[in-house]
């Protein structure tokens, strides 16, 4: 289940992203409260925040796949990780001394899926240098097992932090100063023991390259489309957490830290799970797939909070096994000389929804409530799921006659 730990440079990364995923968690939830409180719990104004942070990604994350493959990847990873540590200076600075402004946040998130644009497709192909193809589908499972660990411990030390500490200003200065252990082991690692993809010579119709070779190869195209259509809401489901522990259950700080950890645990299981697995298949996708949507229409009808905390678990691990499956399976089958333009596709349509899926939640959770929101986005999923199945078969058929069309 560890046996990436193994590896010097993967072990020390791990460590660093540990400590820096913590501090994003504490950041994440002390955004959305922050919001919540400059705007008197607008559902709305948290969509857009939401939406902001996820929005450059749907405008440039494939441009950033390109500069993945064009560069060397550890630098690229030190200067995007040490401006987002200034970012989250700039608006701790700005709570702390009472001058902060929703549109402040605004700018924040923007910014941060701006700057993200590069730094995820270039995380995400810089794995593989660390650790080899035969190590890749562990440690991607591994990272996913960090991120929800910190997922776990970070909304609720937020919660009692918020609570503690009178605001949510020292959490954005806190997640500052965890950059420092990612950047470090970023900076310390042996280039000897890795395996840096020789950069792509620039030219022109690189991104036109990368999207034809995603969409000529059917185990590429399958775990894309139907990522882009789960995550369109499962990003914006932290959001719902909030909506739905404040508006509907009445839950303070504190008990929104305790939801968001209660999904985080189900998802750390789930990528331990994932951990296990040698590669992933297309059943365990379509599990995921399936799962998440399931859990999530009975998250938004359950009737009482405790309830609604236990059904957040075998939801997170839904969610987590089909982000685990997609992403190795993506990886293994695409070249070296390719996976930083695949990634970047594959972020954008991770990451690239999410606007849509915020803005079109926090508008239906305004209308009709925060459970109409939770359940439709359920629903919504559970068709993406069957769409992305037609939409690669109908390719596939496109892409198959396209020789026979040339030869005659």
């Amino acid at each position: 289940m560890f046996r990436s730990l193994k590896i010097r440079n993967y072990r020390m990364f791990a460590a660093g992203g540990t400590v820096s995923n913590v501090g994003t968690w504490l950041q994440r939830t002390a955004q959305d409260w922050l919001v919540l409180d400059l705007t008197h719990g607008s559902a709305a104004a948290l969509g857009t925040a939401t939406a902001l942070q996820f929005l450059p990604m749907l405008l440039f994350g494939m441009f950033g796949g390109v500069l993945a493959d064009r560069y060397p990847k550890r630098p690229i990873l030190i200067a995007a990780q040490s401006l987002m540590a200034v970012l989250a200076l700039s608006i701790g600075v700005l709570t702390m001394t009472g001058t902060a402004q929703v549109w402040h946040v605004y700018v924040m998130a923007f910014l941060l899926g701006l700057i993200s644009c590069v730094e995820v497709p270039t995380r995400q192909a810089f794995v593989v240098e660390m650790v080899g193809r035969r190590d890749l589908p562990n440690a991607i499972a591994l990272n996913s097992s960090i991120f929800n660990l910190a997922r776990v411990v970070g909304p609720a030390i937020a919660g009692v932090l918020i609570y503690l500490l009178g605001g949510t200003g020292p959490l954005f200065l806190i997640n500052a100063l965890t950059f420092g252990g990612v950047i470090s082991s970023l900076i310390f690692m042996r280039k000897s023991e890795l395996n840096p993809a020789e950069p792509v010579p620039r030219a022109k119709g690189q991104l036109r390259e990368g999207l034809k070779y995603v969409i000529r190869h059917e185990e590429l195209l399958m775990p894309v489309l139907l990522i882009g259509f789960v995550s369109m809401f499962s990003q914006a489901f932290s959001m719902s957490i909030a909506l739905m522990a404040r508006e509907v259950f009445q839950a303070g700080a504190s008990s929104f830290g305790l939801a968001s950890s209660m999904f985080a645990v189900g998802a750390l299981g789930g990528a331990l799970l994932a951990a296990r697995r040698a590669r992933p298949t297309k059943k365990v996708l379509f599990a995921g797939a399936l799962g998440f949507g399931l859990f999530q229409i009975l998250t938004g009808l359950a009737p009482f909070y405790p309830l609604y905390l236990a059904l957040l678990v075998p939801t997170g691990i839904a969610l987590i096994t089909i982000n685990t499956a997609a992403n190795a399976g993506v990886q293994l089958a695409t070249s070296p000389e390719m996976r930083g333009r695949v990634m970047g596709i594959y972020m954008l349509v991770f990451t690239g929804g999410a606007p849509l899926g915020a803005s079109l939640v926090g508008w239906l959770s305004e209308l009709g409530g925060p459970r109409m929101g939770v359940i439709l986005s359920g629903v919504l999923v559970l068709a993406g799921t069957g769409l992305a199945v037609l939409l690669t078969r109908l390719i596939g058929r496109r892409v198959a006659r396209r020789p026979a069309l040339a030869m005659a």
